[in-house]
């Protein structure tokens, strides 16, 4: 049983996380298999926060619904990453960087959803 736990519990945070409409994966140059973005700005632009405001859901994930903020400083703490994240919101609205964050697990879990759907559409499948 606490196997299913984590691993649900792992799934739900890198699906709504990472697969969603909002966060954006660079293709590589291919010549030199290279993404040319900063790294800072690549973890921004490839994760997205959720339900932040909710201490239980953020006590039962160990604060890994602060995913921008786990990738920018993996090695803090994160019972830091609540006030970490209003000092990383304000940078990427200084500098007019989409900061992504669902106010719900709800939210997050219905654009995990519709970029799914999206990701299903005939045409889409073509792209890749």
């Amino acid at each position: 049983m606490i196997l299913f736990v984590t691993g649900l519990t792992i799934a739900v945070v890198f699906q709504l996380a990472h697969v969603v409409g909002d966060c954006h994966f660079p293709t590589p140059d291919p010549h030199s298999n290279k993404i040319e973005e900063e790294w800072a700005l690549h973890q921004v632009h490839t994760t997205a926060n959720f339900a932040t405001k909710n201490k239980i859901v953020s006590w039962f994930m160990g604060g890994l619904n602060f995913q921008v903020e786990h990738h920018l400083f993996p090695r803090i703490s994160h019972v830091h990453y609540p006030a970490i994240s209003k000092l990383v919101r304000e940078t990427c609205q200084e500098f007019n960087v989409k900061y992504i964050e669902y106010p719900t697990v709800l939210s997050a879990i219905a654009a995990h959803v519709r970029h799914l759907r999206e990701l299903g559409r005939p045409e889409m499948a073509t792209s890749y």
